[in-house]
């Protein structure tokens, strides 16, 4: 049976705060539960919790062994309210500036709103006891979050009440961040949305106990955040959706697989990502305005609205996102990592398998098509062929692949090359932007090759300006 509400405080070093703030809620009779989560303070304040607990009914305490980030703790009370069935959630800081005789307000609006802000810019007398670095700053995040992702919204503050039963989980999918800039990219990925959000207004005291635990890191890691939501925003605007009527598919996982390359590692947390932002951003324009056209043009011509095609080692699926939304799509992949940035990037995804395309575990014959862009460059000429024989086994007969796969001529093969001599001279470290690619494609004739040798016809070659000589477009036919 779903539970009404759940009150989710985190909690680094508040040994002096934990006590206040829980009477103060206790005294209100509530029906509600309140939900603390600690990251191992040092203070003692895990030890207070869980005495405290044995004395209040309806509070739970949960230890996380590390400091892991503001986000990532409210990313964990969130996801742990919906995984509990709790259909309203409140979320407040425990450093008593967030005073629990603004629940009522909440209340008052949960009926007519999916998500309740409490704003510190409503009342012009909210913040008047605050210090002048601390008033500044606070003003800053205002003014640049609404400049840059057009919210007028307080979005940096943690002071916020969620209906969850009209709020998919999977919109935390759309958050990447763990710390302090998880707040205003969680509101605006709901913004995107078009969630309905209401504020209301809240005056804060200067803090009572403690000190501010955010950080001059924290400030600039908030500020390379807020740039990449504005690139998200601006060129991956897919990244930020999510279907409110649909829930995201699992992952089917193939207990047989054997990595042949790293793919976790290269998908999973990514020191690439960090390492080397403006490569990053040229990858995901290519991506976004020359791949994505060049793939839905052939596989809209080639693959019909009733086929159940299969995208054969998907990645991340950032090309993906139009097709899935026009064709029954199937994504697998080896790294459960990709295959959740992929159900992240498309919603309208039909089914998540993890396994490798070596050994898919689909019945002999099912498939209508299959495609996969980028990937066969990756293997050896006898993988290739091993990959191939896979593919025929799993079509219908007529069915059909489509490869984007790298030329040896290709603008970017030459230019990326160029950039990892660059990179490795000027670093004196070996640098890897991708994984290694083994086997290009040379020639209309070494396609034709290729295909024939895994019993299909070539039915269409080409290299050429539509995609700046990228990659030649291969689609074969099942004999």
């Amino acid at each position: 049976m779903p539970k009404k509400l759940l009150i989710f405080i985190p909690t680094y070093n508040e040994v002096e705060n934990v006590r206040i703030i829980l009477e103060q809620l206790v005294s209100l009779n509530l029906n509600a539960d309140i939900f603390f989560v600690d990251d191992n303070s040092p203070d003692g304040t895990g030890v207070l919790l869980n005495q405290l607990a044995f004395q209040y009914p309806g509070v739970i305490v949960e230890h996380r062994p590390i400091k892991a980030g503001i986000g990532s703790a409210h990313r964990y009370g969130i996801n742990w309210a919906y995984d509990h069935g709790y259909q309203s959630l409140l979320t407040m800081d425990c450093d008593l500036t967030h005073s629990p005789e603004y629940i009522s307000l909440f209340l008052s609006q949960a009926d007519s709103s999916d998500l309740i802000v409490g704003s510190r810019f409503l009342d012009k007398k909210s913040l008047s006891d605050w210090n002048l670095g601390r008033y500044f700053l606070t003003h800053l995040g205002h003014f640049v979050t609404r400049l840059f992702l057009g919210m007028p919204y307080d979005s940096t503050g943690a002071f916020r009440f969620y209906k969850l039963n009209r709020i998919p989980q999977q919109f935390l999918y759309s958050v990447k961040s763990n710390s302090y800039s998880f707040f205003f990219e969680s509101l605006f990925v709901l913004h995107r949305n078009k969630l309905k959000i209401t504020e209301i207004s809240t005056v804060l005291p200067a803090r009572t106990y403690g000190h501010s635990k955010m950080q001059l890191k924290d400030t600039i890691a908030s500020i390379r955040q807020l740039l990449r939501l504005l690139f998200r925003r601006l060129f991956q605007p897919h990244s930020l959706s999510f279907d409110k009527a649909k829930p995201s598919p699992e992952i089917s996982q193939n207990s047989a697989i054997t990595p042949i390359q790293d793919w976790n590692t290269y998908w999973g947390l990514s020191d690439r990502n960090k390492t080397h932002p403006l490569y990053n951003m040229i990858a995901a324009f290519y991506r976004q305005f020359i791949i994505s056209p060049n793939l839905n043009r052939f596989a809209l011509k080639y693959f019909s609205k009733t086929d159940i095609v299969l995208h054969a080692g998907c990645g991340s699926g950032q090309v993906d996102t139009t097709l899935t939304q026009m064709r029954s799509i199937i994504a697998l992949d080896l790294s459960p990592k990709a295959l959740y940035l992929y159900k992240t990037n498309n919603h309208g995804v039909k089914e998540l398998i993890q396994a490798s395309i070596f050994a898919i575990p689909i019945k002999s014959e099912t498939l209508d098509g299959i495609y996969n862009l980028g990937v066969m460059e990756h293997f050896t000429i006898d993988e290739v062929q091993n990959a191939l024989n896979e593919f025929y086994r799993v079509l219908k007969p007529g069915g059909q692949i489509l490869l984007f796969w790298p030329h040896r001529m290709g603008l970017s093969v030459m230019a990326l090359k160029v950039i990892h001599v660059a990179l490795n001279s000027f670093s004196k470290k070996t640098i890897q932007l991708h994984p290694p690619e083994i086997t290009y494609i040379q020639s209309k004739s070494h396609a034709n090759q290729l295909l024939e040798k895994g019993g299909f016809s070539l039915c269409h070659y080409s290299f050429n300006i539509s995609d700046a000589f990228t990659q030649a477009v291969v689609i074969g036919k099942k004999i």
